[in-house]
């Protein structure tokens, strides 16, 4: 196995394994077909030829796990969850098929008086995390309207699958890279677990050799070793990166909730005292610290009209 081999330099951003395999490794163009068969009743010849959708579109960390391809009267747009399944995944979907259109039809087509075929958009979220373990679900744009009824003038749904393989999607069992896949990523989290989660690298190495003896994704492993352990190691620290930030985000929304609770129970007990000026009213909740909106709060329990305790925090 050459797991020496560097990986390609100059990316624009790194991608995922999943979109390596699906979009631009030499054998993109027949596990597409395989994965639309799989999808799929009718079935295409594993030569037919696959269109690449390479939408401009903002990366997070310069990191891509979406691809998608257009193929016969189609678009398909898949993405890879690996921990929490992403709600909001219809309304990325449905920015992404906009850029996507915008690349099919020619700006003089779209003022026609006659209608314009466009080709069927379908979406597709595969979920390899471990919180989850229905089989599949539908998440549909209309949830996420601020004004339900019964039949929105806008409607996108995207079909999550989950691929790992206690779960027995019978989805895999159509597409045996994507059931490969699934085996692989699986095998490094069983190394993890008995490793220790800090040595991932190690996990993935020998995740490869076990696959490989096993006759899983045996050519793309052998050729693409050490490209599969960076690009693997680049989709953990962007794992890690989100949840850092959810943490944050979660810590920052209760420190402001404290904030917003201070600033108004500091307002109820000066407007006991008169009218509090619309100066005043600003700059409490302007206040973005903590300790300072608790020295106020105590200091209004001690004065006796607010022009007292303006002049005291001045």
């Amino acid at each position: 196995m050459n797991q020496n081999k560097e990986p390609k330099a100059n990316r624009e951003h790194k991608s995922s394994m999943f979109t390596d395999l699906y979009m631009q490794d030499d054998g993109a163009n027949a596990r597409d077909i395989e994965l639309y068969n799989a999808l799929h009743e009718e079935q295409l010849p594993l030569e037919t030829k696959v269109k690449k959708m390479r939408v401009d579109k903002t990366l997070y960390m310069n990191f891509e796990n979406d691809t998608s391809f257009g193929v016969e009267d189609k678009i398909l747009i898949f993405s890879e969850q690996q921990s929490t399944i992403n709600a909001n995944m219809p309304l990325r979907n449905l920015m992404y098929c906009g850029r996507a259109y915008e690349q099919i039809v020619p700006v003089k087509d779209r003022y026609k008086k006659q209608l314009v075929k466009i080709p069927k958009p379908e979406f597709y979220t595969f979920y390899n995390g471990l919180d989850w373990k229905e089989k599949e679900t539908v998440l549909k744009i209309s949830d996420a309207f601020q004004v339900q009824d019964e039949n929105p003038t806008l409607e996108l749904q995207v079909k999550v699958i989950n691929i790992n393989p206690d779960i027995g999607h019978d989805l895999l069992e159509k597409c045996p890279t994507l059931k490969e896949y699934g085996i692989f990523i699986d095998t490094i989290r069983k190394y993890q677990e008995s490793e220790g989660k800090d040595d991932l690298s190690s996990a993935i190495e020998k995740a490869i050799e076990e696959c490989v003896n096993q006759g899983i994704l045996v050519e793309y492993l052998e050729k693409k070793g050490s490209e599969v352990r960076n690009m693997l190691i680049a989709e953990y620290d962007y794992d890690m990166d989100i949840e850092v930030q959810r943490e944050e985000a979660h810590m920052l929304g209760k420190a402001e909730g404290k904030m917003e609770g201070k600033a108004e129970a500091l307002l109820e007990l000066l407007e006991e005292y008169g009218t509090v000026s619309e100066e005043l009213v600003h700059e409490i909740k302007e206040q973005k610290d903590l300790e300072i909106l608790k020295r106020w709060l105590k200091m209004a329990a001690r004065v006796n009209s607010v022009q007292e305790f303006e002049e005291k925090i001045k």
